[in-house]
Parts: C-alpha cells; structure tokens; sequence
C-alpha cells in the first residue's frame, strides 16, 4: 500500500501546499485509527511516497521538514502503524524527474515477483497519485469530497470509506436480464452518492426508480428495453426482478450489515416501509390508489413491482400508506423505501459479523 503524505495523513496547508513545520501539522480525522486497523487487519505492507517541493530553503530549512516528518511517524509508531518503507522526492515539480509522482523511478524494486502490485492500492489526494497507481499497475483509492471516476479505482471521502473499501470490499453488483419480452441492464453501488442515470420508457416510472438511488445514497443505473407495445407490465414486473437481484448480489455475504431498515411523511401522507434483508422473502402492502393511472405508470402495478422487488432481493418488505394525493403517497412510499434500504444496508466493519443468532442468512 503505497501512502502519500501531505493531505492523506497529515493535512495539506492550502497556501504552501506542503508541511513545513510542526506548527502546520495536523493528522487527517480518522487517519491514525484506519492506519491502525489496516495494519492490525490486513497483510500490506506500508510503503510512504511524497513528493517535497524545494526541501532545505532558507525560510523553512531541511531541520524543519526532518522534524516534521520524524515526529509524524513517531506518533504513528506509537499508536501501532509503522512503515516498511519511506521515499520522499526533493525535486520541484518543474525539474519533472523520474522519480517525482506519478514518475515510479524511486519504486523500482517493487516490480519484481515479489510483489502483487494488481492487488496493490496508492491511496493519496491528488490525481498525481492517481497516475502513480495506474503506472505501477495499482488499484487508486483518492481522497475526494468532490464527485468523480477515476479508471482505476474510487474516490472515497475518508478515511473510514478507505478502510471500508479494503477490509470488506466494493458493494457493486450488475444485473443484465433479457427476455423475449425485455432487455434490462441494472448497476447499483451501495456506498455510493445517489447519483442515478435511469431510462425505462415511463416517465413516472423513471422518477420513482430515481428515488430509490438518490435517497438510498446508492449509484443506480437502470437500462430499460421494454414491450411497451404491448403494455407497460414486462417492463415494470421485470425490472423489479433485475433491480431486486442486484440488491442480492451487492450486498454479498451481509456481514456487519444493519440488516433492519424502517418512515416518513410527505405533505399529506404518511408512508411507513420496513425491510429486512433477513433472506425471506415477503410482502405486506396496505396501500390504496384511486386514480386508474399516475403518469405513464398504471397503479394496479405498484404493488405487483414490490412483490416481484422483494422475492428477487429475498427480504421482508412491509408497507403501508395513507393520504388524500395518490402521486405524493406512491412517491412517498419510494422514498421512504429509499430510506429504509440506506439504514439496513450500512456496514460496521468493527462489529463485522453475520446480523443473526442463526448464524445465516
């Protein structure tokens, strides 16, 4: 695990751009308790890389930095974080030498046999350490408020999301169901950020879809190639079969999972879902719709998706709903779904165990 210094464990001051005395250093929140259990938990070894722009001028000579960087690695030493190995890179950025990031010159004697560089990670800030990664032949994990793909890895907030990621695995899942009646393509990421790309053909149908992402803070792509022709049921009934499966398949072995989600009002109504992902599969559905239609989405449907939604992700879905407007009670009702799955699906990689006195699900 190749580790960059200045802002991914110790915080980058915004103007110089790099510590350069004790005063400036602060440790990133969570840093030294995730650095802890990576190197109580897992088997990488701990490599630092850091570029340090001009070490030794006049303003901040080479004993500052040497004592910035000393002090650091004592107070991780002593908190149960040592690293095996440490390459700081003193040129400026414009002498672009090899063995400044992204440049690997300095890294060389990880690329023998020895090493597993494909299930390596750079974690870092910028996305020089992103390009490391990527010439390595590494996995990147990027410190990022700001929402964004890199193709070789994630962007994670924190460094909870990095130890996360690295102790229990991505909870990503695809889906592609066809049938002679539909053609389903389905993307969900758990830990994502809500951000939702849906297509099925029905407008209304695409908005409620669209609740569930962004209000479960899960990524969500659904693809949708329907008989619409003939009426809208195969694309609703099956498209809840494919979303439930990708459910399923992202949420793998369940550990450290809340397991339980459970309400909330919308203008006149009251929607009140609860779930368990518990691997039974039912439905209670108290909820009535006046209107024949809303939208393009036929409400006889509503419940016949939920049904074919909890027998795909084989889990307890009750639902209830009451009020006077039908399309803030349906809307209402996705959304306090969306709510529901946000709370069973949160992961505790301290408390990492089957949620069951069975000991299955």
């Amino acid at each position: 695990m190749f580790i960059d210094r200045d802002g991914t464990i110790i915080v980058e001051p915004p103007i110089t751009e790099q510590v350069n005395n004790l005063q400036e250093m602060t440790f990133l929140p969570g840093v030294i308790r995730n650095l802890y259990f990576i190197a109580k938990n897992l088997d990488f070894e701990l490599v630092m890389v850091t570029n340090q722009d001009g070490l030794g001028t006049d303003k901040y000579p080479q004993e500052n930095f040497d004592e910035v960087q000393s002090k650091m690695l004592e107070i991780l030493r002593t908190e149960g974080v040592e690293f095996n190995d440490i390459y700081i890179d003193k040129s400026f950025a414009s002498e672009n030498k090899p063995t400044r990031k992204p440049g690997t010159a300095m890294l060389t004697k990880f690329f023998s046999e020895e090493y597993d560089l494909a299930s390596s990670y750079v974690i870092g800030d910028r996305m020089t350490d992103v390009q490391l990664a990527y010439n390595l032949g590494c996995k990147a994990l990027l410190i990022s408020e700001d929402e964004q793909e890199i193709p070789n890895g994630k962007v994670c907030r924190n460094w909870d999301e990095i130890s996360e990621t690295l102790f229990a695995g991505e909870r990503i899942a695809t889906v592609q169901r066809t049938t002679k009646e539909t053609d389903i393509f389905v993307k969900i990421n758990l830990d994502g950020t809500g951000k939702c790309d849906i297509s099925t053909g029905l407008g209304f149908f695409d908005h409620m879809l669209e609740q569930i992402g962004r209000h479960s803070g899960s990524d969500l792509t659904v693809k949708v190639k329907g008989d619409l022709n003939v009426d809208e049921h195969h694309t609703i009934e099956d498209t809840a079969i494919a979303l439930g499966e990708a459910l399923l398949k992202a949420l793998g072995d369940k550990r450290g999972i809340e397991r339980y989600g459970f309400c909330l009002p919308m203008d006149d109504c009251l929607c009140q879902v609860a779930l368990d992902f518990g691997g039974r599969a039912w439905l209670v559905f108290d909820a009535e719709f006046k209107r024949e239609k809303i939208g393009d989405m036929p409400t006889e449907m509503f419940l016949h998706f939920f049904k074919s939604l909890s027998d795909a992700a084989r889990m307890n879905l009750n639902i209830k709903a009451e009020g006077q407007n039908e399309h803030h009670k349906i809307e209402g009702i996705f959304k306090a779904l969306a709510k529901s799955i946000k709370m069973a699906v949160r992961r505790d990689i301290y408390k990492y165990e089957l949620p069951s006195t069975k000991g299955v699900l």
